[in-house]
């Protein structure tokens, strides 16, 4: 089969390429599915450097979640060939043939293509960890989600709304959120940086939840933006610089700085980690949250897929189509 390889790490993924290599062999408790399409997300790109905190052996093949066909799964599995599958796969996504663990598998929404299958799982994971889990956000509270513009970002935007928040979207590109707010009508959009006097005048003092995976100045002028006995959220790094906070800011201001590590989260507790992703998938059957695929790249093509990422040119997701 055909698959994008990680054969070292190294800077503008130089260490990838597409490659021929065996099938993959399916093992008890996996389910072998031909992929029809595969998300690209952030921590894709930093696993390719070695920036991420999950190092895969060498070689690797990148790729954490992906919808297609089963080919082959044991015969109690629940599953049949040509049944239409979801799977988080962490790794090996981005080939034709990838074996996920039955667990990590489910049946494809009927109402949802491909591309927008495969889009849900670790961006609205994520989102609901973060909203549900973590910060238990609350109707009418006023949440900022950073980087709205993004997949993680556009889905905490899309779950909020769904769970009766008011939201404001924050995105370096004006047009870019004129796109968020005529798709996903959050309450107001604000260019970020430069948002904190803005945030106090519309909340009335500062945000209830601040959902950042941007980092660097956002998140610095983010503990001066948020209220008392806020829940400030940290998903990642993508402005490229990790932040610190003195810890007399959370102190005066009494507001909680929390992690997320989505999928950590279900490993760690993993009854809470299923129905997290029952949640999620019922509400997208439901048509409560819709996923916004931006573009679709052959597998040929992954390098100009990576490189929009990185260049943040995207709003939503990004999918490659073996």
């Amino acid at each position: 089969m055909k698959a994008l390889v990680t054969s070292n790490l190294a800077p503008g993924f130089a260490g990838c390429a597409l490659a021929e290599v065996a099938d993959p062999v399916r093992q008890a408790g996996q389910v072998l599915i031909r992929v029809r399409a595969a998300s690209l997300n952030f921590p894709d790109l930093l696993m390719t450097e070695g920036r991420y905190q999950l190092k895969p052996d060498l070689p690797f093949v990148p790729g954490m979640e992906v919808a297609g066909d089963v080919v082959e799964a044991d015969a109690d599995s629940g599953f049949a060939d040509g049944d239409a599958v979801v799977a988080g796969t962490r790794l090996g996504g981005f080939a034709e043939l990838v074996a996920a663990d039955a667990q990590s598998v489910r049946a494809k929404p009927a109402d949802l293509d491909f591309a927008h299958a495969a889009s849900i799982g670790a961006a609205y994971n994520t989102a609901y960890v973060s909203l549900v889990r973590l910060a238990d956000v609350r109707p009418g509270e006023w949440i900022v989600v950073h980087g709205a513009t993004g997949g993680v970002g556009l889905a905490a935007v899309d779950l909020a709304r769904a769970l009766g928040a008011r939201v404001i979207a924050t995105s370096r590109s004006a047009e870019k959120l004129a796109v968020v707010a005529e798709e996903y009508a959050p309450d107001a959009t604000l260019a970020a940086p430069g948002f904190r006097d803005v945030v106090k005048s519309l909340t009335g003092g500062g945000a209830d939840v601040i959902f950042d995976p941007v980092g660097g100045d956002v998140f610095d002028e983010s503990t001066r933006a948020i209220a008392f006995g806020g829940r400030l959220l940290v998903i990642g790094f993508t402005s490229g610089r990790i932040a610190t906070v003195p810890t007399n800011i959370p102190l005066i201001k009494g507001f909680s700085v929390i992690g997320v590590r989505a999928g950590e989260f279900g490993r760690q507790f993993p009854d809470r980690g299923r129905e997290n992703h029952d949640a999620i998938w019922a509400m997208a059957a439901a048509g409560k949250i819709r996923p916004r695929v931006d573009s679709r790249y052959p597998l040929a093509d992954w390098r100009a897929a990576f490189e929009a990422m990185r260049d943040s040119r995207m709003i939503g997701k990004i999918v490659i189509v073996p």
